[in-house]
């Protein structure tokens, strides 16, 4: 299994920081490797102290399922052929800010969650940190 480096996540942290810096707002930045452990974390100054464990839990749901949380958020909805999921794995978060990290051939080597705003600037800073690699 590739596994994201620990060089690598802090390049995913500071590209998230960056761009949390450009929409003037405070997140936790959470990187998990291609198993779900974290390898990098971020809390910038008063960044909200309950998004912690949001951050940590929107990277793992995206790696659990290989998607971003957001899309797992859609499947989620009552009907959905995922209704309940956030159940399972001890939580999940089925909103966005989580999304995959991939390397130049595709494979995915973990991911990184976002929280501390609004799902679309989460999501947003997300991507930008996934995006470096």
């Amino acid at each position: 299994m590739s596994n994201i480096t620990l060089e690598l996540a802090r390049k995913v942290i500071d590209a998230a920081i960056k761009k949390s810096e450009e929409l003037n707002v405070k997140m936790n930045i959470a990187v998990v490797d291609a198993g779900t452990n974290l390898v990098a974390f971020n809390k910038m100054d008063d960044a909200w102290l309950g998004s912690i464990d949001i951050s940590q839990k929107k990277a793992r749901t995206a790696r659990f399922f290989n998607m971003d949380t957001g899309a797992i958020g859609q499947l989620s909805q009552p009907g959905g052929a995922l209704y309940n999921i956030e159940h399972s794995n001890n939580g999940l978060i089925t909103f966005p800010g989580g999304v995959v990290i991939k390397d130049a051939n595709g494979t995915i080597i973990g991911a990184v969650g976002v929280s501390g705003s609004t799902v679309e600037d989460d999501h947003a800073v997300a991507v930008a940190g996934a995006q470096v690699i």
